[in-house]
């Protein structure tokens, strides 16, 4: 699969990145191991995860660390082989101490997550959303106190908006903290907010963008079409709340992007891809996958291969 070099690094990583929100429920155990050896045998050797990944069984204070326990168990061995990244800071208890970007909190979970993982460090930590209990300062001390201590090689951000990048990037310049090196924010052609300041800042300051939600939860796949039912097995007949509502409203701009893709002799889904991709700034997007096929259709799509 064709790599590009996430900015301010030395790590080398495929334009897709393997997704895991959906190991635990609807991918089992037994299933997520051989997907994930089948990704990287295919070149998906930069993946996702996150310490509150436990697929659809998730709901807001669950403990999480499902996602995090079966790549442990998938990467015994494989390991050296790919660039990890998972990321701290959503709800993993019932307590207000089991959240956030307190230093007590980071410390905590990212021995939770290197345990589950079954590894010594991660390639890539991600800060998964604001805190804003917590002064920003404290939250960026711990985690370049855990790049220097080697618990992580690079750290990032998720969800975060143009003036708190713009913030976080001030304040390790003075500081003297190593930069985030990624951001990872929702980004499809459905879902451009981005592209008003966000990715021009990401561009201008040198951070890779990392997207998610680049299919939209299935509605860019081109499987859904108006007037029919969802097909058995898709994301909004598993879990409709992942994704967005089949509105007629919705269909018209689904439509509209199906006869951009045709004008320049794509599929939907190889449009929604490669458009992405040839945004500047844009490293690799995450994808997730239920059946090895997708996997194959995913670069086939996106023309990584």
């Amino acid at each position: 699969m064709q790599r590009m070099n996430l900015p301010g690094t030395d790590l080398s990583v495929p334009r897709l990145c393997l997704g895991t929100m959906t190991f635990g429920k609807p991918v089992g155990e037994t299933e997520a191991i051989r997907l994930t050896h089948q990704a990287i045998d295919l070149g998906y050797t930069f993946i996702d995860t996150a310490n509150m990944y436990e697929g659809y069984a998730r709901y807001v204070g669950s403990p999480g660390g499902v996602a995090e326990e079966i790549l442990g168990k998938a990467l015994k061995g494989r390991r050296a082989e790919v660039v990890l990244a998972t990321k701290v800071g959503m709800k993993v208890g019932p307590g207000p101490e089991d959240q956030g970007l307190g230093p007590r909190h980071v410390r905590r979970e990212i021995d939770r997550s290197l345990a589950r993982l079954d590894c010594d460090y991660v390639d890539l930590y991600y800060m998964h959303k604001p805190d804003p209990a917590t002064p920003l300062e404290e939250s960026i001390r711990i985690f370049d106190d855990l790049r220097v201590c080697g618990k992580i090689h690079a750290w990032g951000l998720s969800n975060f908006s143009a003036d708190q990048v713009a913030e976080v990037l001030r304040l390790c310049d003075h500081n003297g903290w190593h930069r985030p090196v990624a951001l990872q924010p929702p980004y499809s052609l459905l879902k451009r907010d981005i592209e008003r300041d966000l990715l021009p800042l990401c561009v201008k300051e040198g951070l890779g963008i990392v997207p998610y939600q680049v299919l939209q939860g299935g509605a860019l796949s081109g499987k859904y079409r108006r007037g029919a039912p969802a097909p058995e097995g898709s994301r909004q007949r598993e879990k409709p709340e992942w994704t967005i509502e089949l509105s007629d409203a919705n269909f018209t701009i689904l439509e509209s992007l199906e006869a951009e893709a045709r004008s320049r002799g794509r599929s939907l889904m190889e449009h929604a891809l490669r458009s992405l991709l040839e945004m500047p700034g844009v490293v690799s997007l995450v994808v997730g996958a239920k059946r090895p096929e997708q996997l194959a259709e995913l670069i086939e799509a996106s023309g990584t291969g």
